[in-house]
Protein backbone atom coordinates (compact mmCIF):
# COMPACT_ATOMS: atom_id res chain seq x y z
CA UNK A 1 0.00 0.00 0.00
CA UNK A 2 1.09 3.25 -0.99
CA UNK A 3 0.80 5.09 2.40
CA UNK A 4 2.37 8.66 1.29
CA UNK A 5 -1.28 8.98 -0.56
CA UNK A 6 -2.99 8.29 3.11
CA UNK A 7 -0.87 10.66 4.55
CA UNK A 8 -1.39 13.40 1.63
CA UNK A 9 -5.44 12.96 1.97
CA UNK A 10 -5.15 13.00 5.90
CA UNK A 11 -3.08 16.46 5.44
CA UNK A 12 -5.54 17.54 2.91
CA UNK A 13 -8.67 17.34 5.49
CA UNK A 14 -6.31 18.15 8.23
CA UNK A 15 -5.17 21.64 7.05
CA UNK A 16 -8.94 22.25 4.96
CA UNK A 17 -10.37 22.12 8.89
CA UNK A 18 -7.41 23.85 10.20
CA UNK A 19 -8.14 26.81 8.51
CA UNK A 20 -11.85 26.29 8.34
CA UNK A 21 -12.28 26.51 12.16
CA UNK A 22 -8.99 27.82 13.32
CA UNK A 23 -7.68 24.59 14.91
CA UNK A 24 -4.55 22.67 14.54
CA UNK A 25 -5.93 19.48 13.58
CA UNK A 26 -4.44 17.67 16.94
CA UNK A 27 -7.43 16.16 17.22
CA UNK A 28 -7.89 14.21 13.60
CA UNK A 29 -4.57 13.79 13.37
CA UNK A 30 -3.47 11.73 16.50
CA UNK A 31 -6.37 8.96 16.31
CA UNK A 32 -5.96 8.85 12.45
CA UNK A 33 -2.26 8.31 12.56
CA UNK A 34 -3.13 5.77 15.63
CA UNK A 35 -4.98 3.60 13.46
CA UNK A 36 -2.67 4.26 10.60
CA UNK A 37 0.59 3.16 12.12
CA UNK A 38 -1.60 -0.20 14.18
CA UNK A 39 -1.74 -1.51 10.19
CA UNK A 40 2.07 -0.71 9.48
CA UNK A 41 2.57 -2.80 12.52
CA UNK A 42 4.99 -0.40 14.18
CA UNK A 43 5.78 -1.27 18.15
CA UNK A 44 2.56 -1.58 19.70
CA UNK A 45 4.10 0.13 23.07
CA UNK A 46 5.15 3.48 20.62
CA UNK A 47 2.15 3.87 18.68
CA UNK A 48 0.45 6.74 20.68
CA UNK A 49 3.20 8.10 21.51
CA UNK A 50 4.57 8.20 17.83
CA UNK A 51 1.08 9.46 16.74
CA UNK A 52 1.48 12.27 19.64
CA UNK A 53 5.00 13.44 18.37
CA UNK A 54 4.64 13.64 14.83
CA UNK A 55 1.65 15.59 15.28
CA UNK A 56 2.82 18.00 17.22
CA UNK A 57 5.99 18.55 14.71
CA UNK A 58 2.96 19.24 12.25
CA UNK A 59 1.75 21.90 14.18
CA UNK A 60 5.20 23.76 13.93
CA UNK A 61 4.43 24.55 10.47
CA UNK A 62 0.45 25.36 11.05
CA UNK A 63 1.14 27.50 13.77
CA UNK A 64 3.52 29.48 11.74
CA UNK A 65 1.51 29.80 8.73
CA UNK A 66 -1.25 30.88 11.22
CA UNK A 67 1.14 33.43 13.32
CA UNK A 68 2.35 34.99 9.55
CA UNK A 69 -1.58 36.18 8.93
CA UNK A 70 -2.67 37.28 11.78
CA UNK A 71 0.47 39.37 12.86
CA UNK A 72 -0.12 40.73 9.57
CA UNK A 73 -3.52 42.34 10.45
CA UNK A 74 -1.63 43.01 14.27
CA UNK A 75 -4.26 40.89 15.90
CA UNK A 76 -1.53 39.39 18.34
CA UNK A 77 -0.94 41.27 21.46
CA UNK A 78 2.87 40.44 21.80
CA UNK A 79 2.53 41.47 25.66
CA UNK A 80 0.81 38.57 26.44
CA UNK A 81 2.78 36.15 24.35
CA UNK A 82 5.90 37.76 26.00
CA UNK A 83 4.41 36.79 29.68
CA UNK A 84 3.18 33.53 28.96
CA UNK A 85 5.60 32.18 26.84
CA UNK A 86 8.22 30.82 29.33
CA UNK A 87 5.18 29.23 31.68
CA UNK A 88 3.96 27.17 27.67
CA UNK A 89 7.60 26.42 27.24
CA UNK A 90 7.90 25.07 31.08
CA UNK A 91 4.87 23.67 31.05
CA UNK A 92 5.21 21.47 27.74
CA UNK A 93 8.35 20.12 28.42
CA UNK A 94 7.22 19.03 31.28
CA UNK A 95 3.67 17.53 29.57
CA UNK A 96 6.24 15.60 26.93
CA UNK A 97 8.07 14.12 30.19
CA UNK A 98 5.02 12.78 31.83
CA UNK A 99 4.18 11.66 28.30
CA UNK A 100 6.80 9.69 28.27
CA UNK A 101 6.47 8.05 31.58
CA UNK A 102 3.13 7.25 31.06
CA UNK A 103 1.72 3.89 29.27
CA UNK A 104 -0.15 3.93 25.83
CA UNK A 105 -3.59 3.33 27.28
CA UNK A 106 -3.38 6.05 29.74
CA UNK A 107 -2.05 8.78 27.04
CA UNK A 108 -5.17 7.09 24.98
CA UNK A 109 -7.84 7.48 27.77
CA UNK A 110 -7.07 11.07 28.77
CA UNK A 111 -7.02 11.53 24.77
CA UNK A 112 -10.40 10.61 24.31
CA UNK A 113 -11.77 12.14 27.21
CA UNK A 114 -10.10 15.46 25.87
CA UNK A 115 -11.67 14.44 22.41
CA UNK A 116 -14.98 14.23 24.04
CA UNK A 117 -14.40 17.76 25.92
CA UNK A 118 -13.42 19.59 22.71
CA UNK A 119 -16.36 18.02 20.93
CA UNK A 120 -18.82 18.74 23.13
CA UNK A 121 -17.29 22.47 23.13
CA UNK A 122 -17.90 22.90 19.89
CA UNK A 123 -21.20 21.69 19.74
CA UNK A 124 -22.37 24.20 22.06
CA UNK A 125 -20.67 26.79 20.72
CA UNK A 126 -22.74 26.06 17.83
CA UNK A 127 -25.89 25.51 19.64
CA UNK A 128 -25.24 29.19 21.57
CA UNK A 129 -24.21 31.02 18.46
CA UNK A 130 -27.02 32.37 16.88
CA UNK A 131 -27.89 33.36 20.53
CA UNK A 132 -24.53 35.21 20.68
CA UNK A 133 -25.53 37.23 17.33
CA UNK A 134 -27.85 38.90 19.05
CA UNK A 135 -26.67 39.94 22.29
CA UNK A 136 -24.65 43.60 22.42
CA UNK A 137 -20.83 42.91 22.21
CA UNK A 138 -18.84 43.88 25.08
CA UNK A 139 -17.28 46.82 25.66
CA UNK A 140 -15.28 45.90 28.92
CA UNK A 141 -11.65 46.84 29.07
CA UNK A 142 -8.84 44.43 29.26
CA UNK A 143 -8.07 42.76 32.96
CA UNK A 144 -5.34 40.73 32.73
CA UNK A 145 -3.86 38.78 34.96
CA UNK A 146 -0.55 39.25 37.23
CA UNK A 147 2.47 38.42 35.28
CA UNK A 148 2.91 35.19 38.11
CA UNK A 149 -0.86 34.17 36.71
CA UNK A 150 -0.22 34.78 33.31
CA UNK A 151 3.00 32.36 33.25
CA UNK A 152 1.05 30.02 35.63
CA UNK A 153 -1.89 30.10 32.85
CA UNK A 154 0.93 29.33 30.08
CA UNK A 155 2.21 26.56 32.20
CA UNK A 156 -1.10 24.43 32.65
CA UNK A 157 -1.93 25.30 28.16
CA UNK A 158 1.42 23.65 28.08
CA UNK A 159 1.36 21.09 29.73
CA UNK A 160 -2.11 19.96 28.71
CA UNK A 161 -1.28 20.66 25.03
CA UNK A 162 1.44 18.59 24.68
CA UNK A 163 0.07 15.38 26.54
CA UNK A 164 -3.10 15.68 23.49
CA UNK A 165 -1.12 17.27 20.44
CA UNK A 166 -2.98 20.12 19.83
CA UNK A 167 -1.38 23.66 19.43
CA UNK A 168 -3.57 24.79 22.08
CA UNK A 169 -6.28 27.60 20.67
CA UNK A 170 -9.16 25.28 22.59
CA UNK A 171 -7.77 26.48 25.86
CA UNK A 172 -6.02 29.90 25.25
CA UNK A 173 -8.72 31.51 23.59
CA UNK A 174 -11.15 30.66 26.40
CA UNK A 175 -8.75 32.19 28.65
CA UNK A 176 -8.18 35.13 27.30
CA UNK A 177 -11.82 36.25 26.17
CA UNK A 178 -12.31 35.73 30.17
CA UNK A 179 -9.78 37.93 30.54
CA UNK A 180 -11.81 40.83 28.23
CA UNK A 181 -9.31 40.19 25.04
CA UNK A 182 -11.44 40.95 21.84
CA UNK A 183 -11.68 37.51 20.00
CA UNK A 184 -9.87 38.61 17.21
CA UNK A 185 -6.93 39.68 19.31
CA UNK A 186 -7.43 36.39 21.67
CA UNK A 187 -7.22 34.16 17.98
CA UNK A 188 -4.55 35.40 16.67
CA UNK A 189 -2.70 35.79 20.38
CA UNK A 190 -3.46 32.27 20.78
CA UNK A 191 -1.76 31.37 17.35
CA UNK A 192 1.61 33.00 18.37
CA UNK A 193 1.26 30.60 21.49
CA UNK A 194 0.70 28.21 19.48
CA UNK A 195 3.78 28.01 17.89
CA UNK A 196 6.50 27.74 20.93
CA UNK A 197 4.01 24.64 22.12
CA UNK A 198 4.38 22.35 19.12
CA UNK A 199 8.40 23.71 19.06
CA UNK A 200 8.89 22.81 23.26
CA UNK A 201 6.27 20.26 22.27
CA UNK A 202 8.42 18.47 19.01
CA UNK A 203 11.72 19.02 21.51
CA UNK A 204 10.54 16.97 23.96
CA UNK A 205 9.14 14.14 21.99
CA UNK A 206 12.41 13.89 20.36
CA UNK A 207 14.22 13.63 23.46
CA UNK A 208 12.01 11.72 25.38
CA UNK A 209 11.80 8.73 22.09
CA UNK A 210 15.65 8.75 21.96
CA UNK A 211 15.60 7.82 25.72
CA UNK A 212 13.25 4.83 25.82
CA UNK A 213 14.27 1.59 25.26
CA UNK A 214 11.26 0.23 23.24
CA UNK A 215 11.89 -0.25 19.52
CA UNK A 216 11.15 2.61 17.18
CA UNK A 217 10.30 2.29 13.55
CA UNK A 218 13.28 3.16 10.81
CA UNK A 219 13.12 7.03 9.76
CA UNK A 220 12.07 8.03 13.07
CA UNK A 221 13.26 11.08 14.81
CA UNK A 222 12.75 10.00 18.36
CA UNK A 223 8.70 10.24 18.78
CA UNK A 224 8.53 11.82 15.10
CA UNK A 225 7.94 9.71 12.11
CA UNK A 226 9.50 11.51 9.57
CA UNK A 227 7.68 10.60 6.14
CA UNK A 228 4.50 10.63 7.94
CA UNK A 229 5.32 14.65 8.74
CA UNK A 230 6.80 15.76 4.98
CA UNK A 231 3.51 14.42 3.51
CA UNK A 232 0.97 15.94 5.96
CA UNK A 233 2.85 19.23 6.43
CA UNK A 234 2.78 19.03 2.22
CA UNK A 235 -0.97 18.54 1.82
CA UNK A 236 -2.19 20.75 5.02
CA UNK A 237 -0.23 23.52 3.68
CA UNK A 238 -2.15 23.85 0.35
CA UNK A 239 -5.81 22.85 1.56
CA UNK A 240 -5.40 25.36 4.84
CA UNK A 241 -6.23 28.52 2.76
CA UNK A 242 -9.13 27.25 1.23
CA UNK A 243 -10.40 26.17 4.17
CA UNK A 244 -9.94 29.75 5.52
CA UNK A 245 -12.08 30.97 1.76
CA UNK A 246 -15.11 28.60 3.17
CA UNK A 247 -14.86 30.03 6.74
CA UNK A 248 -16.88 33.01 5.17
CA UNK A 249 -19.40 31.04 2.82
CA UNK A 250 -23.10 29.43 3.80
CA UNK A 251 -21.31 26.11 4.04
CA UNK A 252 -19.34 26.59 7.27
CA UNK A 253 -22.02 26.16 9.93
CA UNK A 254 -22.81 22.54 7.87
CA UNK A 255 -19.00 22.02 7.63
CA UNK A 256 -19.11 22.48 11.30
CA UNK A 257 -21.59 20.16 12.63
CA UNK A 258 -19.75 17.45 10.22
CA UNK A 259 -16.33 18.30 12.01
CA UNK A 260 -17.92 17.92 15.58
CA UNK A 261 -19.74 14.51 14.42
CA UNK A 262 -16.45 13.38 13.25
CA UNK A 263 -14.46 14.02 16.20
CA UNK A 264 -17.40 11.95 18.16
CA UNK A 265 -16.91 9.47 15.72
CA UNK A 266 -13.07 9.32 16.11
CA UNK A 267 -13.81 9.06 20.13
CA UNK A 268 -16.05 6.60 19.75
CA UNK A 269 -13.33 4.23 17.72
CA UNK A 270 -10.83 4.89 20.03
CA UNK A 271 -13.25 4.15 23.02
CA UNK A 272 -13.95 0.56 21.52
CA UNK A 273 -10.70 -0.38 20.80
CA UNK A 274 -9.90 0.32 24.37
CA UNK A 275 -12.16 -2.94 24.99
Amino acid sequence: MEWWLIYLLLGAIVGFFAGLLGIGGGLIIVPTLTLIFTVQDFPPESIFHLALGTTMATIIFTSASSLYIHNKHEAVKWEIFKYMTPGIVVGTLSGTVLAGTLSSLILRIIFILFIFYAATKMLLKLILKSRSKREPHSNKHPSLPTKPALFAAGGIIGAVSSLVAIGGGLLTIPFLTACNIKLQHAIGTAAAIGFPIAVAGTTGYILNGFMQLQPLPEDSLGYVYLPALGWLVLASMLTAPLGARTTHSTQAATLEKIFVILLYCLAGKMLLDLF
